[in-house]
């Protein structure tokens, strides 16, 4: 597993751990390490279960942060990397 491709989040301090943003990214990094992880163990179905939970997660928070600010949620999106924006 390579640990350099995970995203580091900038504001670690200890006000910000329950922020939206925070929660999001720390769940996107665990997709990331599943995926990895059942990329090679492709019959762990825990591992998969569990990955479809915590991707439930981060769905239902991103939905949260979406109508609530959406300002924050285009930044967070673009800054982790995990939607395709739509073009018009």
């Amino acid at each position: 597993m390579i640990k350099n491709t995970f995203i580091s989040f900038d504001e670690q301090k200890e006000e910000s751990r329950g922020s939206v943003e925070f929660q999001v990214f720390s769940f996107t990094n665990k997709i990331r390490r599943l995926t990895s992880h059942l990329e090679l163990h492709r019959k762990d179905f825990l591992s998969q279960r569990g990955l479809r939970k915590i991707l439930g997660k981060r769905q239902r928070l991103l939905a949260y942060l979406s109508k609530k600010n959406r300002v924050r949620y285009k930044e967070l999106i673009n800054q982790l990397n995990i939607r395709e924006l739509k073009t018009r």
